[in-house]
């Protein structure tokens, strides 16, 4: 029996300690997140009034809408300089630690003050260890855990795993005065109002619980867990050297040559960040900031949107060094400029974090090696920005500790030139995949593991979806990613549980049926999972076989959580994925639920309730699948209330995915049926990598205090992915904890280690390097306003889940006011009348209302908590180009395509129509418009629409023939036909979900929802554009 107790709470339900890893080294995990604390006595709740995002230590009171009501701050600062501030308007009320609800876990980067409270742990993680896990002896050097009692390793909680400094508050999860502007977010102007929401945490016990420990572990050093994230460690040994001595030379057919020539005279390769100092101190910002920084008054620009996709801003470096930068659709920051203090950080009001597409589909090098070079002390990654001293020497440009250039890597294996190591591949690409010598495992890498688990009630017979998941999984079976070895297995389950023995030999597939919820076992463990290739047959005739039978029964129970607990014990032993479909809330066994939501108040303005999960269940379930290398994807398809929000834990904190589709009918829904379709095949075939992990590392001075995504926060810097797939975005809350005043460039580094489907064991890296400024027009110049709104989304789920959805919402009203308020009070040498904007941020306040709009957070619009709940898994998992359509939909002009300014695309035009404004002004009911909101496409056509776009492209003949759920463009040969189709379809193609085009007109269903997307215009519950611009002026203008 797998009871509730086996999984100890991350929650908060006992502080026992366990086995982590595969050498068993004991590790104490905190048993409450950091806790969401209510506001102080004498402290009103936040109305329409401002509250901001930005953390800090210092706090400040709000400047209201009408009153002055205490301010919320989705930001914390780091630091604890004292910053300047203004009058309170508030009672100023004394500083009183509170003790931590359950919620967000932020993992800490560095130890608690000394009058810090230490709260104990517990964590679950490795309980069911069968075998070691792969480890990540590449991924840092082995720190191992303080003998310092008070050490202990907090869990992660929510979408985001946070790992926040004691001295934080959790900036998107304070419920009451907020804090004043940490550097690195957006921040209003400061106050000191000290608030209990300084939540202290105990730090992580360091890298044992990374990777398990490699043979030979470093003893700790004094004061050695008061280093920073992402700082210098103490000088180790490569994790490779420690583990196997020196490694031998792996064949590479360049290297196998014997070297024919003597080594050549060593030449200084071009500038890097260590010589930077002449160049970057006469590079001149302002002929690359000028328009930038060009001053617009928001009130008289009526047309501030660009014609076509807004690019990312280009850092100011040097030319040599912005050729080699990372791409931004890979890894971008807030700030393309990063401040040298935290003050002059928290003084901008802005977010500096980092957005990360890790795992996109690129083409990029590969290297193969015997020897990964990487520095000595911080462990980063060999990379375009580090410098070379001489031929035999390189210096970090993380942590500067000077390095010795090993043998191998002065030969170039492109060019087969011996005696250049900065013309090696390592040092050219910023972004490149190494395939790690065995030196990196633990063990042999895993092979594919896949693991369906299928409702089969009643409930999920009656919406037809068992037809379409077996035929497009007999469709796409070759085509699964692996090898070989790749497993497969089915569980289905109603009120039993029921596994199927597909072991080579049997002439058919044999059920077996569990009964007993309260004690689950495998009835023949040895023969669930088969090997794919070797059991082909009889998977067909499983699939073949499954939608018949189930079609008379009338059981309308499920038992989702003791099917979960099976599905962890077949999988625990190799790790792998599994892919749940439920179609009802779960009703029998642990894990039941009971209906939260009521109908009555989705149209509320007030507070919307039951955001946060109704039992810890399945996030602690979660946290022992991550432990094990499961992750736990999630397809969720039901016309009634399944609570998305405790049920998406399972997925949140094991790195699966959550897929939604609402009123799913395969007879009834014919476009959500397409939609699934789509999404499942690409599901199924995409790429996949197993028992990975991420560390993000940063220069000297830098720190990382917060993450969003699906993962587990494993210590300050390194996440936990037992899976890792190409469609998944993370973004980083990051500080600035030593002055940066000697540095002229900063740099950061996301390094990858996955397994690969074929069972190759790889690492990928990413570096980016950025400008260090002094001057705040240089900061606000380097201000990337989609990457900030992407921070800002992500920071602001945390807030609604943690502290309250009206916080969330003022707080990121006061995002854009008080960075607009810095700006003028910080960087206009000439005061001027009007609300005032550069040019990089003018786009900054219609984005903060396109998030108030957005089904996430908006109030006063009917909306099922499921919908809202999805909605803000999407802003915290999606990657940032495929979250933007999402925030700020994009609207175009169909019914007048030309091939003006078209791409051609693999020898096809694509028209490139203007983007327009939001807003009914723009429409005309003689036209036809579009408009992507990313996951679906709305094709409005107007009453008086020309008769000839009505024939030539929807083949009707008048505006009365078009029918009210029409899904699909008829293929017709004409040009008119060809450019929409042409149009639409490469929109459908820039995203790996399928969109799903409606073709709507005035009578249609989903005219309401084409509306609500007219961010710009005004609502019974929200401001037009043009009044949200007044409140902020008038705010800014205090």
């Amino acid at each position: 029996m797998m009871s509730n107790s086996g999984i100890n709470s991350q929650n908060g339900t006992g502080g026992s300690s366990h086995v982590n890893g595969p050498f068993q080294i004991p590790a104490t995990l905190n048993p409450q997140a950091q806790g969401c604390v209510a506001a102080p006595p004498g402290f009103p709740t936040m109305s329409p009034s401002k509250a901001s995002l930005l953390p800090d230590q210092d706090y400040y009171t709000p400047r209201p809408y009408q009153s002055a009501p205490p301010r919320v701050s989705l930001y914390h600062s780091p630091s604890s300089s004292s910053v300047p501030s203004r009058p309170p308007e508030g009672p100023l009320q004394p500083f009183s630690p509170a003790k931590p609800a359950v919620h967000n876990h932020r993992v800490p980067l560095s130890p608690p003050l000394q009058s810090s409270p230490i709260v104990p742990v517990s964590n679950s993680l490795s309980q069911h260890h069968q075998q070691p896990r792969t480890g990540d002896p590449y991924m840092d050097n082995q720190v191992t855990p303080s003998s310092n009692p008070g050490f202990s390793q907090p869990s992660m909680a929510y979408s985001s795993g946070n790992v926040t400094p004691p001295s934080f508050c959790n900036a998107l999860q304070s419920s009451g005065p907020p804090p004043a502007p940490a550097g690195n977010i957006l921040m209003p102007v400061p106050r000191r109002i000290p608030t209990a929401h300084d939540i202290t945490r105990a730090p992580t016990s360091s890298d044992q619980h990374e990777m398990g420990t490699m043979t030979g572990p470093y003893p700790p050093q004094p004061g050695q867990m008061n280093k920073k994230a992402s700082t210098a460690y103490p000088s180790l040994v490569p994790g490779y050297q420690s583990m196997l001595g020196t490694p031998q030379t792996l064949p590479m057919h360049p290297l196998t040559q014997p070297y024919s020539s003597l080594p050549q005279q060593y030449c200084q390769p071009s500038v890097g960040p260590a010589q930077l100092s002449p160049t970057m101190s006469t590079l001149s910002l302002q002929s690359q900031t000028s328009e930038a920084l060009r001053v617009m008054n928001l009130l008289q620009e009526r047309t501030l949107l660009p014609p076509g996709p807004i690019p990312a801003p280009t850092p100011c470096l040097p030319q040599d060094l912005q050729k080699l930068n990372c791409s931004p659709e890979v890894f971008r920051s807030t700030l393309t400029s990063i401040p040298q203090t935290q003050s002059l950080l928290n003084k901008a009001k802005l977010p500096l974090g980092l957005l990360l597409h890790p795992f996109k589909d690129l083409s990029l090098p590969v290297v193969t090696s015997s020897t990964i070079v990487r520095c000595r002390s911080c462990r980063t990654y060999i990379n375009p920005f580090v410098s070379f001293l001489d031929q035999r020497r390189w210096k970090c440009n993380l942590c500067y500790r000077v390095n010795d250039v090993p043998e191998e890597f002065m030969y170039n294996p492109v060019s087969k030139s011996y005696g250049e190591p900065h013309k090696r591949p390592e040092v050219q690409n910023a972004t490149i995949e190494f395939i790690a010598p065995s030196e990196y495992m633990l063990r042999p890498p895993q092979p594919a593991v896949y693991l369906f688990l299928l409702d089969v009630s009643h409930n999920a017979v009656e919406t037809g979806y068992l037809d379409v998941v077996c035929q497009s999984l007999l469709e796409n079976l070759n085509s699964l990613p692996g090898d070989t070895r790749t497993k497969i297995g089915f569980v289905t389950f109603d009120s039993m549980i029921h596994f199927y023995n597909l072991q080579d030999g049997l002439s058919q597939p044999q059920m077996l049926i569990v009964s007993d919820l309260e004690d689950i076992f495998l009835p023949t463990p040895d023969s669930l999972l088969v090997n794919l290739s070797e059991c082909k047959e009889l998977v067909r005739d499983l699939l073949k076989s499954l939608p018949q039978m189930f079609t008379k029964t009338m059981e309308t129970h499920s038992a989702l959580g003791p099917a979960l607990q099976a599905a962890f014990k077949l999988m625990s032993p190799t790790g792998g994925r599994v892919t749940v479909f439920q179609t009802q809330l779960p009703n029998l066994g642990v894990g039941a639920l009971k209906s939260r939501e009521d109908p009555n108040q989705r149209a509320s303005a007030k507070d919307v309730q039951h955001l946060s999960p109704a039992t810890d269940f399945y996030k602690k379930l979660a946290l022992d699948c991550s432990g094990q290398q499961v992750a736990v994807d999630l397809f969720l398809l039901s016309a009634q209330y399944c609570d998305l929000a405790t049920l998406g834990c399972i997925s949140r904190y094991s790195a699966g995915s959550v897929y939604f589709y609402p009123s799913y009918h395969s007879q009834h829904n014919p476009a959500q049926t397409e939609r699934f379709q789509k999404d499942l095949k690409r599901y199924l075939t995409r790429k996949i990598g197993f028992e990975a992990v991420m560390r993000i590392r940063c220069t000297k001075g830098l720190s990382i205090h917060t993450f969003h995504g699906n993962f587990f926060v494993r210590s300050t810097d390194l996440l936990s992915l037992p899976n890792v797939n190409p469609d998944a975005g993370f973004a980083v809350q990051m500080s600035i904890e030593e002055n940066l005043m000697d540095m002229q460039v900063v740099s950061f580094q996301a390094a990858l280690l996955y397994t690969s489907s074929k069972g190759e064991r790889r690492i990928r890296v990413h570096t980016m390097c950025l400008p260090v400024v002094n001057s705040m027009s240089d900061i606000f110049a380097g201000a990337d306003v989609q990457a900030i709104i992407g921070l800002l989304a992500s920071m602001a789920v945390d807030r609604s889940v943690t502290a309250s959805l009206s916080d969330a919402r003022d707080a990121m009203t006061n995002a854009a006011i008080d960075s607009l308020m810095s700006y003028r009070t910080s960087v206009l040498t000439m005061q001027q009348p009007g609300l005032l904007a550069p040019a990089c941020l003018c786009l900054f306040p219609l984005y903060i209302l396109a998030l108030l709009k957005q089904k996430a957070f908006r109030t006063g619009t009917s909306t099922r908590l499921d919908d809202r709940v999805f909605a803000m898994c999407q802003l915290k998992y999606q990657p940032l180009a495929y979250l933007m359509p999402m925030i700020h939909p994009s609207l175009y002009r169909l019914d007048d395509l030309t091939d003006e300014g078209a791409l051609n695309v693999s020898d096809c035009t694509i028209p490139q129509p203007r983007m327009l404004q939001l807003t009914v002004e723009k429409l005309s009911r003689d036209g036809a418009f579009l408009m992507d909101t990313g996951s679906d496409l709305y094709l409005w056509v107007g009453r008086n629409c020309n008769p000839s776009f009505l024939s030539q492209v929807l083949g009707v003949q008048n505006y009365v023939n078009v029918p009210l759920n029409m899904n699909l463009l008829p293929e017709l040969d004409t040009a008119e036909s060809t450019r929409t189709r042409a149009f639409i379809g490469w929109l459908k193609e820039q995203r790996p979900f399928y969109p799903v085009l409606h073709i709507i007109r005035d009578e249609s269903p989903h005219k309401t929802s084409f509306m609500q997307n007219m961010i710009e215009d005004r609502t019974e519950s929200a401001l037009s554009y043009y009044e949200f611009l007044l409140h902020v002026q008038q705010q800014v203008s205090k």
